[in-house]
This record gives structure tokens, sequence and C-alpha cells, in this order.
């Protein structure tokens, strides 16, 4: 029988049980409503009752971990749940049926090991993250009694280091004239001229329509991105900062009414996208096609580093703060949820900026000096 209790703002169900006549209740906290609580409650009395979640028996880790978030994790995106489905992959494919009961620390420890040969460190943190609130949850019902997952160690590969991520000024000169050069080789050419003089997100510059353009105003609008790992449709933005009109040059807007002109009357175009094309079953170009011409357009040109099209992104900041555009401005035109992700994010740029600044304003105060008026 259940019984529940609020505590603070969120509610919290309790189970009697009785394992080897002792009082091992179960209890789980944090639901938003009465109601939620009840229906948790109700499905973990139901798996109890059909020996679904019997502390006696083995439990393979792999299929608790799936009905774990089938059950608790149903408010998130497609690309959360996706990334929960990996998880689940990975421990299915290392751990096969082994049950969770008899997984140890070091075991576990492995796991990560392995990962980390095969995945970058924030991807291996972001899994574990996971797996250990799947496993608090394990020992919140009894199932096991210790938490394997403590104080583990996650490796793999490290992140790009900042300078890594984009071109320096010249370089983005050099590439976005080529790029110009070559708009008629197809349109990843446009693309990707857009994705540098806007610093759009892919899923942002797939997700243009033909209304969003503002071509009297010289103005982009983005409110929605395209929904490119489900296949299409649009979706919200990363967060509420993400929706901002920004202006764009004449040239780039004058790229943009050609592409608008090639697919505004295209009978399959039902969405109206700017970049849409019939040769894609997400209706535009992928991002790692868009990928392949860059790096292609970059090893042409010889310039380093090769990047991403989020390294335009990137490359369009740090081109802006370059040339003395405020980091607020620069934050708010990208998107950024507040302006200490932009001031993190481009922390070596920023740095070597301030030793520029720091002559400028030495040279400021003794011209101030000789100034005659």
């Amino acid at each position: 029988m259940a019984s529940f209790t609020k505590r603070g703002n969120t509610w919290q169900y309790a189970i009697s049980r009785t394992i080897d006549g002792k009082q091992k209740p179960i209890r789980k906290g944090g639901f938003r409503t009465k109601k939620e609580a009840q229906e948790a409650a109700l499905q973990m009395e139901f798996d109890l009752k059909n020996g679904v979640l019997d502390p006696q028996k083995d439990y393979p880790i792999e299929k608790y971990f799936l009905e774990w978030f089938k059950t608790y994790k149903r408010d998130i995106s497609d690309i959360t749940l996706n990334s929960y489905k990996a998880t689940h992959t990975k421990l299915l494919n290392y751990f096969g049926d082994k049950a969770i009961q008899s997984i140890t620390k070091r075991e576990y420890q492995q796991f990560l090991n392995d990962m980390g040969e095969q995945f970058a460190k924030t991807t291996n943190r972001k899994m574990n993250g996971f797996i250990r609130t799947c496993i608090r949850e394990a020992i919140d019902e009894g199932l096991i009694k210790t938490d394997f997952t403590r104080n583990v160690t996650i490796t793999g590969a490290a992140s790009k280091k900042s300078f890594e991520k984009f071109l320096d000024y010249d370089a983005s000169q050099l590439l976005l004239k080529y790029l110009h050069a070559n708009i008629d080789n197809g349109l990843e050419y446009t693309m990707l001229i857009v994705a540098l003089t806007s610093g759009l997100r892919y899923g942002e510059l797939v997700g243009l329509s033909i209304e969003d353009i503002n071509f009297k105003e010289s103005t982009v609008k983005i409110h929605r991105q395209w929904r490119y790992k489900e296949y299409g449709g649009f979706g919200p933005l990363k967060n509420e900062s993400s929706e901002r009109t920004i202006g764009l040059d004449k040239t780039t807007m004058n790229v943009l009414k050609k592409q608008v002109l090639k697919v505004s009357n295209h009978p399959q175009n039902e969405n109206r996208l700017v970049f849409y094309t019939s040769d894609s079953p997400i209706q535009v170009i992928t991002n790692d096609r868009l990928n392949d011409v860059l790096r292609a357009s970059i090893k042409k040109l010889k310039i380093k580093p090769i990047i991403t099209v989020h390294g335009l992104r990137h490359t369009h900041a740090s081109v802006l703060l370059y040339q003395d555009i405020s980091v607020l401005y620069v934050s708010e035109r990208l998107g950024h949820a507040s302006i200490d992700i932009t001031t993190s994010t481009y922390a070596h740029l920023l740095k070597e900026l301030r030793e520029r600044d720091s002559s400028k304003t030495a040279s400021i105060f003794e011209d101030l000096l000789t100034y005659s008026g």
C-alpha cells in the first residue's frame, strides 16, 4: 500500500515492503503533483507484484536502464531521448545480460575506461550522468545497496582547444572569397556563406523559411530550428535567448535573394524552406555534407585549422571580436543564454585582445597629455 507526502513543492510516495521479515519500504520523491506520484507508485506496485523488481532475482542492467528512462524520462526532447537510447545500447553491448546486482565498481570503471578509448570525454561524462541517476533509482527501489558509479573517473579524448575551433581573420577572408567564387558549384556554398556571415547554428540555418527574411531591412529572424535529427519538421530553439533578429551585410542578402527565387515556387517545398532540396530525406542538405564541402574548401586554400560548420559560428564571433565589436552584442547575436557563455567560449581570443587593449590604453593617456586642442 502506498502513502503520499508533500515535501516542499514536490510529492513523494512510500510503498511498504517486507523482505526477510524486515521492513524495507520503497520511497521516491520529486514529483510535481500528487497525481504523478500516484501514477508512479501504481506502476511500481504493479512491477513488484509481477516480480519485475524482485531484489532476489538477477536483473540485467540494460533492461533496468531501458525501463527506467521510459518511465521517468517522458518529457524530454527527441535529441535527449536519442542520447538515452545510445547509452542503453552501450550498456547492452558491453554488459549483455549481466545483472545490475552483480556489477562492481571496478567493473563499471573498466566500462568507462573502454568508452574513453572510443568517445570524447564530454560524451562519456553525459553518459555517466544518465547511468548514475538510474543507479540511484535502483538503490531507492531496494534493488541494489551500493552506488558503483560514485567517485568514478571519466576518461576520453579531450575537447578541441579554443584556437582549434575557428579560423583567424585572414583565413576567414580567404574562405569567404573562395565560397563566393564557387557559389555556382552547389547549394552548399551558399549555405556556408550565410553560416559564416550570420553565426547561425546548423539547425537554425536550415530552419530558415522565406518569411523569416526581411530584404527591406536586411535582417533575418531566428525563431525556430529544423529537426534534422528527427527527419524534418520545425522545432523550438536551444533556449529563449536563441530567438533573435540579426542584421546581415548586403552581399549576403543578395545571395539569399537569389536562393529564395530558386525555391519560392518549388511545389514540394511546403514549409517554404530557404535551403530546401528534394535530394535529401530531411529536405535540406545534411550537416555531414556541409562539413565535407567546408573541409575540402579549407584544404584547397591550404589554411588551418580544419573546422566544422559549427566552427564557422565560432569564426563569425572571432571576426566580430577582432574588429572590436562588444562581447555583449556578440553574445546577443549568437543567441547565447548569457554573456558568461560567450566570454568562456572565447576566453583565449579575449585574452589576446585584452593584451592589445592594454597597449592602446597606455597610448591613449600619452596622447591625452600631449593633446593641444
